[in-house]
């Protein structure tokens, strides 16, 4: 005990005071880190769970937190554009009314036919507002209609595609008139009885001619798109695109002729 003890103190002493141990020093120093790496390990794993594994933690939920937050404003967002496109469309259709000549009612579509081969729209506008049966019918951009049935508080609207429906209208370019009937299709009309004389080409305007007293004088109908002339049949084939958006206008003008009481709403 003593002979180690005093060996002991004598490389304390060597190492203290001179070089000569500094090689093993550094050869067991090198044995020693893994002993210092193994111990280290309960501090580093605590020091990973406290930081890297609850940030991954916060991280997460922030991300679902944001994700979330996302899908309300892009909500917003597109209520916002449907909003914006309706307020256009309300613009259209009050400058469309300070052009009619004629005193004009705003109604609502608050239905559809459900049956594909009837054209026919409900409006929130009925006898109480002074609606009445063969009332025309018009959006922002041409006719659409008139009225065929009326109550209280709602009327229905026959559209001009509709199969039973026709109307008497006039080119613009040299007063040419026609007869524009319905073919079950919301975007065409056809022209009757054109015949290959007729001065009539592709692009012209139809608007209402008047006739007949149901509609008003120059409200715009529908733009012709084709002309198909066969040598076996007396009278072309004219197919017109209507002027209204018949399926996508949702305000709607309901127009009253020069006898109606009625001022403009």
């Amino acid at each position: 005990m003593v002979i180690l003890a005093a060996l002991a103190l004598a490389l304390l002493l060597v190492g203290r005071y001179t070089t000569w141990l500094e090689p093993v020093r550094s050869k067991l120093d090198l044995l020693s880190m893994p002993f210092y790496w193994v111990t280290n390990i309960p501090h580093r794993l605590s020091e990973w769970i406290d930081t890297d594994w609850v940030a991954r933690q916060e991280l997460e939920k922030e991300n679902k937190l944001l994700r979330n937050q996302i899908r309300v404003q892009e909500s917003r967002l597109q209520q916002m554009a449907s909003l914006v496109a309706e307020n256009l469309r309300l613009r259209q259709l009050m400058n469309s009314s300070e052009i009619v000549q004629d005193r004009v009612l705003v109604a609502e579509l608050i239905g559809v036919s459900p049956d594909p081969l009837v054209h026919k729209v409900i409006v929130n506008k009925g006898s109480n507002d002074g609606i009445y049966v063969g009332q025309p019918l018009l959006d922002a951009f041409g006719l659409m209609g008139q009225v065929v049935s009326v109550t209280p508080y709602t009327s229905q609207v026959l559209l001009i595609t509709d199969n039973s429906h026709a109307i008497p209208v006039q080119v613009t370019r040299n007063n040419v008139r026609t007869v524009a009937e319905g073919v079950g299709d919301l975007y065409q009309l056809r022209l009757r009885y054109v015949s290959s004389t007729m001065d009539i080409k592709e692009g012209d305007i139809l608007v209402s001619s008047g006739l007949g007293g149901r509609f008003p004088v120059g409200y715009p109908v529908a733009q012709i798109e084709s002309i198909t002339y066969d040598p076996g049949e007396p009278f072309a084939t004219v197919i017109a695109r209507p002027a209204a958006q018949l399926d996508r206008s949702r305000h709607v003008l309901l127009v009253f002729s020069e006898q109606s009481d009625f001022m403009v709403r």
